[in-house]
């Protein structure tokens, strides 16, 4: 039987830029690439996932091109434990290489899959691939992790090189295991095709980025968060692309790694407050008003567009993602768990780290929150950001009309029930 490496896609789903598959194909062996879909994650999703369904619609292109080159990719239902017993059983494997995964549940999975490898005699590595800096290579002085975003983000760039983000350069680019591998389908794993679909980034406009990004009508984003959490391009590819006028831009993949960062040494965050201090808030959760908030009927033009747009497409503007999530922890007092749970049901972007550190963030609960006091007025900030009312006519028709729904709160009293909630929660923790 012939020795093989293994090469477990998971997030990183391309066949150029990718550090891990780079090292497995140059390291002797015959790579057979492998893709896992892991029925406890899949247990959780609709039958028409959108986010599913553009993983899939990633890996049939990788396995396409694997094709082209005598080869393919084996993808696979089940749970990897199970899964990884009956490789083990069925080649001959001399490594495995897959790229690191910070979140909690995948951390964990890991190390038992490499207990499983290590225990047959079998080299287990794993690559930093999906950040620039993982969680321990920028630290304060003294060794701890940075909890506010402002010095890191300088302590980053400090660190940073150029060479960091160099394309590779693979000496053997096709070594991959002859064979015809099985790939399912969607139907074959008890799926369908969502009708939403992921939009192809574009980075055409990142020199207005800066001035446009806050107005949601002009829709001056650049589409890339999913291909980023899924990896369907590196974060090295694109820093690649930036120049000096873009920095506002770089900022925001360095809060990505923040928030990495965040989660990674402070996993409690996933279901509890970063601050302590805030665990004493009583929230209302009123369950009614939250489904209000759901399908953006809240009376609030600016919070309605942004939830009609969620839902229709998968994607919401991040000005507006700062609106919505305020009036729902402070307009509404709802948990932000609520929300990001929400969040994480539709968005086709989401990533437990950047949802987490961004619900805490308007919930002013976070480890870099805006303060308590910070209550956005969904009001004024239409006014500011869609004064022509270009986006809330988009997704708001009935907006101006008597069909559209009269405000479910007053801004004023809730504004004040807000802070005095806060304040008696803060006094009670």
């Amino acid at each position: 039987m012939t020795k093989i490496s293994i090469f477990w896609f998971r997030r990183d789903l391309r066949l150029t830029d990718n550090v891990g598959l780079h090292q497995a194909l140059q390291a002797g062996y015959p790579v057979l690439p492998l893709f896992i879909f892991d029925d406890q994650i899949l247990n959780e999703l609709p039958k028409d996932d959108a986010r599913l369904s553009f993983i899939h619609q990633e890996l049939t292109k990788i396995d396409e091109q694997l094709k082209a080159k005598g080869s393919g990719l084996l993808g696979i239902k089940g749970t990897p434990k199970k899964i990884w017993k009956d490789l083990l059983e069925n080649y001959e494997i001399a490594e495995v290489h897959l790229n690191r995964d910070y979140e909690p549940y995948a951390r964990t999975r890991d190390e038992e899959i490499k207990e499983l490898v290590e225990a047959e005699g079998i080299a287990f590595h794993t690559h930093k691939d999906q950040v620039v800096f993982e969680a321990h290579e920028v630290l304060k002085a003294d060794g701890l992790p940075y909890t506010v975003y402002t010095p890191y983000k300088n302590k980053w760039l400090a660190a940073f090189e150029p060479s960091m983000i160099a394309p590779l350069k693979p000496k053997m680019l096709d070594n991959y295991l002859s064979g015809d591998f099985a790939f399912p389908s969607l139907a074959e794993m008890g799926f369908e095709q969502s009708a939403i679909t992921v939009k192809p980034y574009d980075l055409s406009q990142l020199d207005d980025y800066e001035t446009h990004r806050n107005f949601p009508a002009a829709d001056g984003t650049s589409y890339l968060s999913p291909h980023l959490r899924f990896g369907t391009v590196s974060t090295r590819q694109i820093m690649a692309k930036l120049n000096a006028s873009q920095a506002v831009f770089l900022s925001e993949l360095i809060w990505r790694e923040f928030f990495m960062q965040i989660l990674f040494h402070f996993p409690k965050v996933v279901d509890r407050n970063f601050r302590a201090k805030y665990d004493g808030i009583e929230w209302r959760n009123n369950k009614a008003e939250f489904e209000l908030w759901c399908q953006g009927q809240t009376g609030y033009p600016m919070v309605d567009a942004g939830m009609r747009q969620l839902n229709a497409t998968g994607y919401m503007h991040n000005r507006v993602r700062m609106v919505v999530a305020s009036f729902l922890c402070k307009h509404l007092l709802i948990d932000w768990k609520w929300g990001e749970a929400y969040f994480a049901e539709k968005l086709l972007d989401f990533e437990l780290s950047s949802n987490n550190g961004n619900w805490q963030w308007a919930a002013g609960t976070g480890c870099d929150a805006a303060p308590y006091f910070r209550i956005f007025n969904p009001e004024s900030q239409l006014k500011k950001f869609d004064k022509d009312l270009k986006y809330i006519k988009k997704w708001v028709p009935e907006f101006g009309s008597f069909d559209y729904v009269r405000p479910m709160v007053e801004h004023k009293a809730a504004r004040q029930r807000a802070l005095d909630t806060y304040k008696a929660g803060i006094a009670s923790a």
